[in-house]
């Protein structure tokens, strides 16, 4: 029952497929510009550098929009 398991476990092994670039890149900040917001308490990873200041005025425009919270932790 064991030699079962264990030949299992080696064929999953060797028949794993490869992951592609794509995936692995995903959440890759390589190749992006930082854009630092709320006094850098808040970090934006944007690929198109020349969007900076079109991401800064959304940002603002959020956080004038944001919606207060019941919770009188959040004061």
């Amino acid at each position: 029952m064991n030699d079962n398991k264990i030949e299992n476990s080696l064929n999953l092994a060797s028949n794993r497929n490869e992951i592609s670039n794509e995936k692995m890149l995903m959440g890759s900040t390589s190749n992006k510009h930082p854009v630092f917001l709320n006094d850098g308490r808040t970090v934006v990873f944007i690929s198109d550098k020349s969007r900076e200041a079109e991401i800064r005025l959304k940002y603002e425009l959020l956080k004038e929009k944001k919606i207060t919270s019941r919770c009188p932790r959040h004061y």
